[in-house]
């Protein structure tokens, strides 16, 4: 039986912390640091739950499922073909690739440009054109992937953020503020939903497919060993990612930032002048840059491998120039509109994805097993997200006085409700279909 070595498990284990680590993991717990104050502690708890825990748990679902196309097809044939191509659009192309790189535009190089280019659009049109030629040289070769995260990104981008961590523990920063309205009532289950917007519990069920490819050219077949694998490789990067988030957060807690703050980079931008003068903004730009590339060389590798698969005319290579090419587009759109999308795209889709990731790890210990459980427990939480996401987006609130009368809704948790609702019916329909075919046998 074949096994990585201990410099294996921690390269791969580094490589995945990478992967998951980019724009989002950055500007959000800043600016849920900023927001939180002096409940900085609670919220950011919630946050790591909801992103690293959501990580490793849908990691192992997808391992004890064997994929993710076995996970999606207990629920249904279509539903196994529309998740997965709304998961794989939103965090590649669609938004998660161009907000990483246009973050790593407005971070790392606009600052140091001429005022004259930085109200043009011809900066950023450059800079993404460069920044994806150097994403598709380091995704060309999948292979290749750990070598190069594990000894060359993950290690520099750690280095930055321990050099700003040991700056802030010896420097006097100002004690926290009280915190705002959201975080002051549920510090924690805000934090949780702030976890979201990192996108890493999606990350998971793309992902899954560069791991499962690693685990094919090292021979190791045995499911046990690959859940096993990647629990240990999501203790590696879950202990990483929450240093990382104290830190953020601790920092976007201490920031002194007169007036209403409106996102994490700014926030970040401040705290990091007060530690370093001027040259915290070259230090912010080299953790922005290293991080957005990161990321967006594992989400290109993934979906080109997932759009190669499921569309086999064109080779890996062809996908991966295409991704890169149209994510540089929307890049160009501007990182306002991108994070405009972000909101309800996540708010319909991480509901569901939760979803799966409970009943792919409780498979086996449930009593009902088959596609009704699955098909009505997803369709009742799909529904009740859609109506909560057209309520914000589309009603400006009309239904929310409605929708309040469900229990855990002030949260944020409503959909919990009509998953457990609709595992229920479904296991009821289940046990009605096997007894009636039960019955038939016994006839016959």
């Amino acid at each position: 039986m074949n096994k990585l070595s201990k410099s294996e498990v921690m390269f791969i284990g580094f490589m995945l912390f990478s992967m998951l680590f980019g724009a989002g993991n950055l500007i959000f717990p800043a600016y849920l640091g900023q927001a939180a104050g002096e409940n900085v502690w609670q919220a950011v708890m919630g946050f790591i739950i909801s992103d690293a825990g959501l990580a490793v748990l849908g990691f192992m679902a997808i391992a004890k499922s064997g994929t993710f196309d076995t996970l999606v097809n207990r629920v249904n044939p279509t539903f196994a073909f529309l998740f997965p191509m709304a998961i794989y659009l939103s965090i590649g192309p669609g938004l998660a690739i161009p907000r990483a790189g246009s973050l790593a535009y407005e971070m790392g190089v606009k600052p140091f440009l001429p005022h004259t280019i930085q109200s043009s659009p011809i900066g950023l049109l450059v800079y993404t054109v460069v920044f994806f030629s150097i994403v598709f040289w380091f995704a060309k070769s999948p292979s290749k992937l750990v070598d190069r995260f594990g000894k060359i990104l993950t290690p520099s981008l750690l280095a930055l953020i321990l050099i700003v961590f040991i700056k802030a523990v010896f420097t006097d920063l100002p004690v926290f503020k009280e915190a705002s309205l959201s975080y002051k009532e549920n510090p924690i289950s805000q934090g949780f939903l702030d976890g979201y917007q990192t996108m890493d519990g999606l990350c998971a069920f793309i992902y899954g497919i560069i791991f499962l490819n690693i685990f094919r050219s090292k021979k190791i077949s045995k499911q046990t060993m690959q859940v096993k694998y990647l629990a240990i490789f999501g203790l590696i990067s879950g202990l990483l990612l929450t240093f990382c988030y104290l830190v953020i957060a601790y920092l976007g807690a201490s920031a002194t930032i007169p007036g209403k703050v409106d996102n994490g980079a700014i926030v970040l931008s401040t705290v990091l002048q007060q530690l370093f003068g001027q040259s915290g903004t070259i230090v912010l730009g080299l953790i922005f840059t290293l991080a957005c590339l990161s990321v967006c060389i594992g989400l290109i590798t993934s979906c080109a491998q997932y759009f190669s698969s499921i569309f086999p005319k064109w080779s890996y290579i062809k996908w991966a120039i295409l991704l890169c090419v149209v994510s540089g587009f929307v890049a160009n759109l501007g990182l306002s509109q991108i994070l405009k999308v972000s909101v309800p795209v996540l708010g319909l889709v991480y509901p569901m994805a939760i979803t799966l990731i409970i009943l792919g790890l409780l498979h086996e210990r449930l009593p009902f097993k088959q596609r009704p459980v699955y098909a009505m427990t997803i369709a009742l939480v799909g529904l009740f997200s859609l109506v909560e996401i057209i309520n914000t987006t589309f009603l400006h609130g009309s239904l929310s006085e409605l929708l309040s009368i469900v229990p855990l809704q002030n949260m944020g948790f409503g959909w919990v409700i009509p998953g457990l609702l609709g595992f229920t019916i479904g296991s009821i329909v289940e046990k009605i279909k096997d007894n009636e075919e039960t019955a038939e046998k016994k006839v016959a």
